[in-house]
């Protein structure tokens, strides 16, 4: 099986497309419980603070099992709480023999689900065909996985976890000491050099920028995980390669927040995480990086 894997790239893509399918289902309880969990150990630590200092804190009483994290208990309807079947859980196709609905109560089931099931298993595919049956997929995938459960999380709270951005950092740095850089396709970081100098530029460009705009407006414009999640994409793809993120990210953030101010028809003072657009970009980067950049440059000079 490995053999067929390692030299039929369309049956290897095929195989993580599957295995994208699986782990996108998965991704979709760490999307909706990891905020929760993170929540809880919060308030239990401000609340263990605030009582050694003497202060009397009462917080509501949460509605959720007291054992709660990403594998426990067992998913279930929101409404009606009516526990997911394994037949039900099969990604994509669950969803649409049920019609997009609860077995039991019949409530709506998010489109959000299968969309998060296809996009892991679409981009893991494009990993596979990109760089092969070699390690270089395996660190595109665990890129990937993470971009993407921390964009919808950005989207949803406005938080992107230092428990997804700081260990994608040091994957990041760790690729180049486990690779013969002869191996290293153009679009991830060729040595340890690039990979650490790509860290410190991605974190402190918008670490600066942040600073900048805090002096001039006295407003904050981005969260501090937009720096790590910067930090983390130069450390795979290279300092060499982070204006193409910043320009990416910088395009795709503006087009899309205007298309949301005007469906939405909010006004400037709408807030828009910028972390799934730098996550978009360094995708982006990370697959196609070389070529579209070689692209710019024959424009320039053709």
């Amino acid at each position: 099986m490995i053999e067929l894997l390692s030299t039929n790239l369309p049956l290897l893509a095929g195989f993580v497309f599957v295995l994208g399918l699986l782990f996108g289902s998965f991704y979709n309880v760490v999307i909706y419980r990891l905020p929760i969990v993170l929540n809880r150990e919060w308030k239990g630590t401000a609340t263990e603070i605030l009582t050694e200092a003497g202060c009397k804190v009462s917080c509501p009483a949460e509605e959720l099992p007291e054992k709660f994290n990403l594998v426990s208990p067992r998913s279930a309807c929101p409404k009606c709480g009516h526990q997911i079947t394994a037949l039900e859980n099969i990604p994509v196709l669950s969803w649409l023999l049920l019609g997009g609905k609860c077995s039991s109560c019949k409530t709506k089931i998010s489109i959000r689900y299968p969309f998060v099931e296809l996009l892991t298993a679409s981009t893991f595919a494009i990993c596979a065909w990109a760089f092969g049956f070699t390690w270089l997929t395996v660190f595109a995938v665990i890129f990937t996985s993470t971009l993407i459960i921390g964009s919808f999380i950005d989207y949803d709270h406005k938080i992107l976890p230092d428990q997804l951005t700081l260990p994608l950092v040091w994957v990041g740095l760790t690729v180049p000491l486990f690779l013969n850089p002869e191996t290293f396709q153009p679009n991830f970081a060729p040595d340890l050099r690039s990979a650490v100098i790509g860290a410190l530029c991605g974190y402190l460009i918008l670490w600066s920028i942040y600073w900048l705009f805090k002096l001039v407006t006295g407003k904050e414009g981005m969260g501090h995980g937009d720096f790590k999640l910067l930090a983390a994409i130069g450390a795979f793809v290279g300092f060499k390669m982070l204006p193409l993120v910043i320009i990416l990210s910088t395009v795709t953030g503006a087009v899309l927040g205007i298309i949301s101010m005007i469906v939405s028809k909010r006004g400037r003072d709408h807030t828009i995480p910028f972390g799934p657009f730098l996550a978009i970009a360094g995708w982006v980067t990370l697959i196609w990086g070389q070529p579209l950049t070689q692209f710019y440059l024959d424009l320039l000079a053709p």
